[in-house]
């Protein structure tokens, strides 16, 4: 392990006719390199000019058939990682080099890098509830999710870099996370599990060990910064590891006494941590070499952060249920009530709309239906006094009123609410096809059940499927030249099918220029009231319509 600075010397001689390009890379975790060389007249020490990167690597030019000492001046970071690894690299192999370096533990940098993405994951989720419930204990447990997220980011992103951003956070940045970090999740656990209330020997002890923690995070703060004590440093982290391992141990043995099912699911998940942050940092201690993701100690600490998130969504959760159970026990009453009003109200409107729609269907029978019988009357006998005379305006007239009077005659139907039953609407669609094929040369046949099934049906899908039937009807008239047609209805299983076949011609799929807006229109009829449409040939064009029949 490297000091904060130290000093390198070394030789190197340039054999060629031309500059050489040399890439110096002095080894981990350094945030500052300065090289030197002797003046060739005074003698002195100057700086030697070069071009840096700040991943670490410096780029200095040789002269030719030239032989220079140097000294560099290399600025560690306080950590245990630094290592002291000169090695002088051609500028061709310099990506190869980099390549193997920040490569070497691919497994462990993907690692990393998913769990950084289940943690961002996380701080989205926290800060949403924070920002939804207003709940403080949500924004602790936010704040600790991103400490958690940059130290597991950054380790992966960082590894084997050197450079300033890498000085910091492996010099200090991680550890204050670490320790900034479980003072926002004591915070959680208190405010989470209302310790100050519920449990009051479990809040004294995370109260003792927040004061605790709180305190060396500033002491840690002063060593960095104020002194070069780097050895101490290093015994300050893993002295405050061992600490923080040794509260968790007390709060599972408090949080299993205490038998509650909010506790044990947190307990549980810390209990998990502890077990791989004792690995890790058994592994650190032990100064294992790291291999492989199965004794690399970053590996098992973020092994333990992933149980503690699983067991937060697991308590979070039995206690969102927990809440809501308890709420809805209290708000029952209010609901019911607030239900039987809202129902009365209910009632009240439909009733008046009921009303409504009867005075309006009333009035519309009364006098516009008298107004267009007046006016097919008059023009019939219009007709009658021009016999002999070919007046298609007077013509237009009869049959233009005999076709309003029928559009209103079906508005009416819709309208009262003494319709509203699937018994009248079968009648009414039995009733209008009978008599529209009549004189027609079209035999029209009705199947139905022997008994209807009991069923509301409002006056917008009555009107709705009544249109429907009535373009399926005109096809078959007008478009395919059939001579008899069925309409039949099924009521079984809670299904209801209404099939409407002919013995016509078919319909061409592959030209409904004639059909395509009718066909679109009768669809987004059906859609509209939920009922499915479907149209296929059948020696004959078969138009099926079902719905599920509700209670």
């Amino acid at each position: 392990m490297a000091t904060s600075t130290v000093y390198l010397r070394f030789e190197i001689a340039n054999n060629k006719s031309t500059f050489d390009t040399i890439v110096f890379f002095p080894g981990n975790t350094i945030y500052g390199i300065k090289l030197f060389s002797k003046d060739s007249v005074s003698e002195k020490l100057i700086v030697y000019p070069t071009t840096g990167s700040p991943d670490g690597f410096l780029n200095f030019a040789m002269p030719p058939n030239a032989k220079k000492l140097f000294y560099a001046k290399l600025n560690f970071s306080k950590t245990e990682t630094n290592t002291l690894n000169p090695s002088l690299i051609t500028p061709s192999y310099e990506d190869s080099f980099k390549k193997g370096l920040y490569n070497r533990r691919s497994d462990i940098k993907t690692f990393g890098f998913v769990l950084s993405g289940l943690l961002l994951m996380m701080i989205f989720f926290t800060a949403t509830n924070y920002y939804l419930s207003q709940k403080r204990e949500f924004l602790y447990y936010c704040f600790y999710s991103i400490s958690v997220f940059l130290i597991v980011f950054f380790h992966a992103y960082l590894y084997k870099r050197s450079g300033v951003l890498s000085s910091i956070f492996n010099g200090y940045g991680d550890f204050f996370l670490l320790l900034s970090g479980t003072i926002f999740y004591i915070a959680f656990i208190r405010r989470f599990l209302d310790t100050a209330t519920k449990y009051k020997v479990l809040n004294k002890v995370l109260r003792i060990e927040e004061r605790f923690v709180f305190g060396m995070l500033l002491f840690y703060t002063y060593l960095h910064f104020f002194t070069n004590n780097i050895k101490l440093e290093i015994s300050i982290e893993d002295f405050m590891k061992i600490i923080i391992l040794a509260f968790g141990v007390v709060y599972i043995v408090l949080a299993f006494k205490q038998k509650e099912k909010l506790l044990n699911y947190l307990a549980i998940g810390n209990s998990l941590s502890i077990i791989f942050w004792g690995v890790s940092l058994g592994l650190i201690l032990a100064n294992v070499s790291q291999t492989n993701i199965f004794n690399s100690a970053l590996v098992y600490y973020e092994v333990g952060l992933a149980m503690a998130l699983i067991s937060f969504l697991l308590g979070l959760t039995y206690k969102n249920r927990v809440e809501l159970i308890e709420k809805i026990k209290e708000q029952e009453a209010l609901k019911l009530e607030a239900e039987k009003q809202k129902h009365e109200n209910e009632i009240t409107v439909y009733k008046a709309q009921q009303e409504e729609r009867n005075r309006i269907s009333a009035d519309m029978h009364d006098d516009l239906g008298a107004g267009m019988t007046s006016i097919r009357l008059y023009s019939e006998l219009a007709k009658a006094k021009l016999s002999g005379k070919d007046l298609p305006e007077i013509e237009k007239i009869s049959s233009s009123a005999d076709e309003l009077l029928s559009k209103m005659n079906a508005i009416i139907w819709s309208m009262a609410s003494s319709n509203d039953t699937l018994e009248n609407m079968i009648a009414y669609l039995r009733s209008y096809a009978i008599e529209y094929f009549e004189n027609t040369g079209v035999k029209c046949i009705i199947n139905l059940p022997e008994q209807i099934p009991h069923a509301i049906v409002n006056g917008f899908i009555r009107r709705n499927v009544f249109l429907v039937v009535k373009e399926a009807l005109n096809n078959v008239l007008k478009h395919a030249n059939a001579t008899e047609v069925k309409l039949t209805l099924t009521a079984e299983s809670k299904t209801l099918q209404l099939f409407i076949h002919d013995n016509g011609k078919g319909i061409d799929f592959s030209n409904l220029r004639q059909f395509s807006n009718g066909l679109k229109n009768m669809k987004k009829r059906m859609d509209d009231v939920e009922i499915d449409f479907k149209i296929e040939n059948d020696n004959g064009t078969l138009i099926t319509l079902t719905r599920d029949i509700k209670d």
